[in-house]
């Protein structure tokens, strides 16, 4: 049996889930692109003249003609587009950060769980070559407890030639600290467990200039008592971006520093004995076999087809989102936030 894809969005998220749907095609798996529902017609056009699939005026067929929605529009959209695919059945892949607010991130889980079907978020950072070694590192017990994780991920901002993109509108995107710093909180929690507290700081958009950027440090406090200390930004020049993490623990660190393509380094303490070599990554994570986008399309496929078990659940999309809502509270208020 085919699974039909029906994907919502045309822009650059996309383009890049269209491409990892018509790749698992091309590999043989019965897999299609139903069609797809934009409001962009020239990028929707340009999708679907690139592979062969139709577009749809009316989101309510493109619904009914699917087994699986992808929901790859703006992120105040999330939760009106989910909740229609759940409402009628469908199972759904949804882009980062689940929702814009975290009643709606909440409602969603709740509305797919009580209707039975599948939710999965595009927390892609999980299936980045370093980041899923530096996991299986920590769970193999090769640092021992986990004690300070530290993230960093600095950008230049999205559409910056675009005044009216929804990018510049904080009660749309979030600003950086959701659309952006969200990847780390999450994988601090992946790493980390759950997070019981939360304080930041924050420049940028405020000051209403697009010149200063839009740049945040967070610090999380983990329920086992592990801190996070996250570093975030719009604020680089273009093409700067720059990516980096470290872990440490009670018998070692682990260390995967910014513009620099090396193996993710293990620092061990002298007391746990022998030396552990590096866990090499690709040169070029972006080939085919190594694309991380590539790796959670097919991920994504195999909990849809054979139930695997999700390595990113809706919970873990609404914890996320409160996460991130929590540093911009913070970050307002100059005052740590509390979570349950």
């Amino acid at each position: 049996m085919t699974l039909k894809i029906g994907l919502i969005g045309s822009g650059f998220m996309g383009t890049i889930h269209a491409a990892g749907w018509m790749r698992l095609r091309a590999q043989g798996k019965p897999v299609e692109v139903a069609g797809c529902r934009s409001i962009d017609d020239e990028t929707a056009t340009r999708l679907a003249d690139q592979h062969g699939f139709p577009l749809y005026d009316s989101l309510d067929e493109l619904i009914a003609s699917s087994d699986v929605i992808d929901v790859c529009t703006p992120t105040y959209l999330h939760f009106e587009h989910a909740s229609r695919a759940a409402n009628a059945g469908k199972h759904i892949v949804c882009e980062k950060p689940l929702a814009r607010t975290a009643e709606d991130a909440a409602a969603l889980v709740q509305l797919c769980e009580d209707r039975g079907v599948k939710l999965l978020v595009g927390h892609v950072v999980r299936f980045f070559p370093e980041y899923a070694a530096a996991k299986g590192i920590v769970e193999r017990g090769e640092i021992g407890d986990v004690a300070v994780i530290r993230l960093t991920r600095c950008s230049f901002k999205p559409q910056l030639d675009n005044p009216t993109s929804w990018f510049h509108n904080p009660a749309y995107s979030g600003g950086a600290i959701l659309d952006l710093m969200i990847h780390d909180f999450d994988y601090a929690r992946w790493i980390g467990g759950d997070v019981t507290r939360v304080f930041a700081r924050h420049i940028g958009d405020r000051a209403g200039d697009e010149r200063i950027g839009d740049y945040a440090l967070v610090t999380l406090r983990h329920a086992n008592g592990a801190l996070s200390h996250i570093e975030g930004g719009w604020a680089y020049p273009k093409p700067l971006f720059r990516t980096a993490l470290e872990i440490a623990g009670s018998e070692g660190l682990i260390e995967h520093p910014a513009k620099r393509s090396q193996p993710v380094t293990v620092y061990p303490h002298a007391r746990s004995g022998g030396g552990l070599p590096d866990i090499a990554v690709p040169r070029n994570p972006m080939l085919p076999d190594d694309d991380p986008y590539m790796q959670e399309i097919e991920h994504f496929y195999d909990v849809l087809t054979i139930g695997a078990t999700p390595r990113v659940t809706g919970r873990d999309g609404l914890a996320a989102v409160r996460i991130a809502l929590a540093a911009i509270e913070s970050a307002n208020t100059g005052r740590p936030v509390t979570l349950a």
